[in-house]
């Protein structure tokens, strides 16, 4: 018999990519698979499982847990809301303005640089990302509940949708439900 694959080593699947084992059991990996944010259990005796880069099944019991790489993920994901993404406005708003002007003439208008209101729409969408992620990741919620908020925040993207024409690069811009 072949020895196992052991944490850490690095897997395909056919249809979830590419993985990292990073638990065992007696008779199947837990993956973490980046399409999926999150572990599947894939037997070990499943034939579409290709590794693509091995390490040896330690006997000892200093290999990573779940849980540990739950907590890393965690971590991550609390540095990446206090980042922010360089994304760039289309060229033929550059040093424009957005003005706002009552129907009332005797109110006074606003009047604001356009990088100034682009940077707003790109944090407001940023954040609407992380709490999908933090709604998706979630151990109290059951699946149910998770689709039921994702359409919220799905809906809230389409009405965002507005604001694409600001976006240089369409990879950037919020995406509703859309039709199919």
């Amino acid at each position: 018999m072949a020895t196992e694959a052991g944490i850490g080593s690095r897997v395909e699947h056919p249809h979830f990519g590419r993985g990292v084992i990073v638990d065992l059991a007696s008779e199947s990996y837990i993956i973490w698979f980046k399409s999926q944010q999150g572990t599947r259990s894939i037997g070990k005796d499943f034939e579409g499982l290709t590794i693509i880069e091995k390490t040896e099944a330690g006997h000892g019991g200093s290999g990573i847990s779940v849980a540990d790489i739950e907590v890393a993920l965690e971590r991550v994901l609390a540095q990446r809301l206090h980042e922010v993404e360089m994304v760039p406005i289309a060229n033929k708003w550059h040093n424009g303005n957005l003005v706002m002007q009552p129907a009332d003439k005797s109110l006074q208008g606003k009047e604001i640089p356009l990088e100034t209101f682009f940077h707003k729409i790109v944090m407001v969408r940023d954040k609407l990302r992380l709490i999908e992620q933090k709604i998706n990741a979630s151990k109290n919620l059951d699946d149910a509940e998770k689709v039921d908020l994702t359409q919220y925040l799905t809906g809230i993207y389409g009405s965002l949708t507005t604001f694409n024409v600001l976006f240089r690069e369409n990879h950037h811009q919020f995406k509703g439900a859309g039709k199919d």
